[in-house]
Formats: C-alpha cells, sequence, structure tokens
C-alpha cells in the first residue's frame, strides 16, 4: 500500500481531468453533431427523402455507428434559392433539388473548405413540359401571352432545361430566348394555377406526380421532357451536402448515406408500400394505384447513380452560367458514389 502527498494528489488529478478533456475531445461520438438538418421539396421525386423521415432511417443508421441518439430536422421548401442559402450558411447540412442547383453551388463554392458537393441521385425521372394553350405545339410556339411556370426562374432544373431546349431550336445564341416567359411557382401552386384555366399559367415544366395529374384533364398536354433535351435517361433531383459539415462529421455523414441506400432499397423492393407513405405523407388526392402506376414507368428508376450530369455541367460553362467547369461528374461528388455507373 502506498500514499500520495497533497501536491502529487493535486498532479495526478489535473492530470486526470486533462487526460478526459482530450478523451471527450477526440472521442468522435462525442465531437460529431447531434442535430441533422436535412430539407426537401415537393412531389415524387423526394420519396426516399420522405421514407426516411417516416422511419426514422437517419436515427436508426447513427445508432448502428455508435453515435447514440441524434435529432433530424426536415424542412420542406418549394424552390432551391432559401434552400441553399441555408446551406451555405450552416443552418442546413443536406440540400436537395436539380442538377443545374448543385452544378452552380458547387462551382461557388470550388476550392473553398465549405465546397458543396453530391451526396447521390435521388432518381432519374421524367420531366415535362405542359401546356394549356392549344396555339402551342412546341416551344416555338410560345408567345408573350404564355406564362412558364418553373420552381425557381434561371437556376431551378426545369429553367435550364428550357434554356437547353432554346438553345437547341433557336441557336445557342438565343439560349435565353424563353426565360422572359417564366415564372418562379412551387409544383403545387403551379398545378393549381394550371388546372384552373384562368391563363395566368398557361404552361407548367412539371414534375411527377403533378405532370400526370395535369395531362389527365382535357386538353392539356405534354409537348417536351427532360430526356428528349439530354438525349436519354437523366438525374432529375439530388441530394447534396457541404465539405465542411462532411469533413467534421464523418459518421453522422455516413449514417445519412446509409439511411438514403436504404429507402431507395426500400421503394425499389416494394413500390406499392412506398406508395401508400407518399400519399400518407403528402396528403395527395391520387390513390395508390395512380401513384404505383407513375413510379412503375419504365422511364423512372430510383437510383443513387449520377447520370447525364455532364450534358448540363459543359452547358452551363458554354453559355457561361458558371466560370468553373467540371472536368468529370465525380468533381461534383463525393466519393460514396465513386462506384457507380455516373456520366
Amino acid at each position: 500500500m502506498f500514499t500520495i502527498s497533497g501536491s502529487s494528489a493535486r498532479f495526478v488529478c489535473a492530470l486526470l481531468l486533462v487526460t478526459a478533456a482530450v478523451a471527450l475531445r477526440t472521442d468522435p461520438a462525442q465531437a460529431e453533431t447531434s442535430d441533422v438538418r436535412a430539407a426537401q421539396q415537393f412531389g415524387l421525386s423526394y420519396l426516399a427523402l420522405m421514407i426516411m423521415e417516416d422511419s426514422k432511417l437517419v436515427e436508426k443508421q447513427a445508432q448502428a455507428a455508435g453515435l447514440g441518439e441524434i435529432k433530424v430536422t426536415w424542412a420542406k421548401l418549394g424552390g432551391p434559392g432559401a434552400m441553399n442559402d441555408a446551406l451555405l450558411s450552416g443552418s442546413l447540412d443536406f440540400g436537395t433539388g436539380g442538377v443545374p442547383s448543385l452544378i452552380t453551388l458547387w462551382a461557388k463554392t470550388h476550392g473553398t473548405p465549405n465546397e458543396v458537393k453530391g451526396v447521390g441521385a435521388l432518381n432519374s425521372m421524367p420531366v415535362n413540359l405542359v401546356t394549356s394553350n392549344p396555339n402551342v405545339k412546341s416551344i416555338r410556339d410560345f408567345t408573350d401571352q404564355d406564362k412558364i411556370a418553373v420552381t425557381t426562374v434561371k437556376v431551378s432544373t426545369q429553367a435550364l432545361l428550357l434554356e437547353m431546349a432554346a438553345a437547341k431550336e433557336f441557336g445557342e445564341q438565343n439560349y435565353a430566348k424563353l426565360d422572359p416567359l417564366t415564372v418562379s411557382l412551387p409544383h403545387p401552386d403551379a398545378m393549381t394555377a394550371l388546372l384552373a384555366g384562368s391563363g395566368t399559367i398557361t404552361a407548367h415544366f412539371s414534375s411527377p406526380p403533378f405532370q400526370y395529374q395535369e395531362v389527365a384533364k382535357p386538353g392539356i398536354r405534354s409537348i417536351l421532357n427532360n430526356y428528349d433535351i439530354l438525349g436519354g435517361p437523366a438525374t432529375f433531383n439530388l441530394v447534396w451536402s457541404t465539405t465542411k459539415f462532411r469533413d467534421a462529421n464523418p459518421k453522422a455523414y455516413a449514417a445519412f448515406v446509409a439511411a438514403f441506400e436504404e429507402a431507395t432499397a426500400t421503394i425499389n423492393r416494394d413500390k406499392r408500400a412506398a406508395a401508400e407513405v407518399y400519399k400518407r405523407m403528402s396528403g395527395t388526392k391520387e390513390s395508390v394505384d395512380e401513384l404505383l402506376k407513375m413510379m412503375q414507368d419504365p422511364l423512372v428508376e430510383y437510383t443513387l447513380t449520377p447520370k447525364s450530369i455532364m450534358k448540363t455541367a459543359e452547358f452551363m460553362a458554354k453559355v457561361g452560367t458558371i466560370k468553373d467547369r467540371p472536368a468529370s461528374w465525380k468533381d461534383l461528388f463525393f466519393p460514396n458514389v465513386y462506384n457507380f455507373q455516373g456520366s
């Protein structure tokens, strides 16, 4: 048996306190965030995120990773503008939206500590430009009397697709020819305006399920879609985050990715059950059978694999929308999707 003098005891206590403090600071489970903040928009395109929210998959994966209990907050937003501002300010950890938004954010933050990159694609999905104007057979027929709804003018997926279509139709120098006809509206509001037939909105560059509801009304039809413009299957929406969040929270990031993959696999394993989740969470008027029919469209694929990303990036660089051009689709994404056959 031995004794410790007063001064030695104080030294040992101090050493133990320092050791404990270092342990707390270097323990990943202690260092990482206990709050994950994510956002989604409206429509079937965001079904994987809805399942993640409904089944608390991020929380489950975080527990499995040893992070303990974490709080996951989901915001519902109608367009990318506010979402991207929140992401860059650090008040949001995961943003979602279309390919042009990701490319714009990447170009804006490339090479900075807060660089934005993709976590994975949500899907490949046809996005239709529909109109109620009987005189419009193609985009060449739009006049100043038409108003085309997109989620956000100039920057949303639909707005960029319209510019790409205009470049093909009117010449590259006229890519912005139809921009003055576009107005910003969330998809539900745009559909309501189009179906009302008031003339305020005569066209809507839409998304599932809204485009299916719209063309079900006599006199409304599709004249173009993103697969026509991009030459084949293409990613519609994606999830992105910042290098700052990922580097500071590697386990939380990995838990989100694992939950994302699990939700996507859940959809593909049982689309009817997934449709039931969408109907319950969205409150949509469509029946589960109607939703299931949309999801079983052979052109619809729920996958994390990015497709035709570079076609949009090359166009945006060519017309000057972005200054930094990615050399590869992988430049735009975090490594967790590098083993996929992206493009």
